[in-house]
């Protein structure tokens, strides 16, 4: 009686746990879903964009469930030291700095900024002809960084918002001269729309290294060479198949990756 008491005991606890270990491997990606048309919310709340899509087809080819956690741009660092999420997809630059508090896989796409002004304005990304003005940016992106670094201190007023929204808002309703951002984001986020059309690139794009890094690419836990290994080697996968090129085509109208 007890050895058939402990053999229905095993199988009780066989089914009970059986689902846990069938379970579905998972990668969760934190996102900001302010940076059309690289992440964006849908009416429905559902998320799409260019990075959402990537990042889908890279657990694809892992065979691995995506589950996408939205984070301010911000907070996107400590969030992923306290374990919100496993990796950062979403605009991230592997810039030096960075690179002291978190890894990188290899390079997704490569991201210019631009400085956008109302066409009749003459302004120019340089300190010299935004003195006085106000520039827009987002809250702990590179691009703050950049303008308090270069601007700042020369007279320009520096404006910080939490959501790329919010800082083109006040572009267009005239609270802001200027704003600072990755080029492509000013193009579908703003230009290309309606309430754009009195707005354009001013001056030439801006390439520093201290803003695009080594290019966008996937953020890491330090000490995770798994997950980055994992990373790399599904995206040299869809690279090579053309399934990374047939996402970028849906975006974009010229080659976002670079050399």
């Amino acid at each position: 009686m007890q050895l058939l008491k402990l053999r229905y005991r095993a199988l009780l606890l066989g089914v009970l746990f059986a689902p846990l270990a069938q379970a579905q491997p998972v990668i969760k990606f934190g996102v900001d879903p302010s940076y059309p048309p690289f992440e964006q919310k849908q009416p429905d709340g559902s998320l799409s964009g260019f990075d959402i899509d990537l990042g889908n087809a890279l657990c694809a080819e892992l065979q691995v469930k995506c589950i996408w956690v939205e984070q301010n741009f911000d907070g996107m660092v400590p969030a992923l030291k306290a374990r919100k999420f496993d990796a950062i997809l979403s605009a991230f630059s592997a810039t030096a700095a960075r690179r002291q508090q978190v890894d990188f896989s290899d390079k997704i796409y490569t991201a210019p900024s631009s400085l956008v002004a109302r066409k009749d304005s003459g302004l120019l990304p340089t300190a010299a002809s935004l003195k006085g003005k106000s520039v827009g940016v987002v809250q702990g992106t590179l691009h703050e960084a950049f303008a308090r670094a270069q601007w700042g201190n020369q007279g320009v007023n520096i404006h910080t918002y939490q959501t790329q929204d919010q800082v083109f808002s006040d572009l267009i309703n005239g609270r802001l001269d200027a704003t600072f951002q990755a080029s492509v984001q000013a193009d579908a986020g703003l230009l290309q729309k309606t309430q754009g059309q009195d707005f354009a690139f001013a001056g030439e794009p801006i390439t520093d290294k201290s803003i695009i890094g080594d290019g966008v690419a996937i953020g890491i836990r330090k000490n995770e060479p798994e997950l980055k290994q994992q990373l790399n080697t599904a995206l040299a996968s869809i690279r090579e198949s053309g399934e990374y090129q047939q996402i970028a085509k849906k975006y974009f109208n010229f080659d976002i990756y670079g050399e």
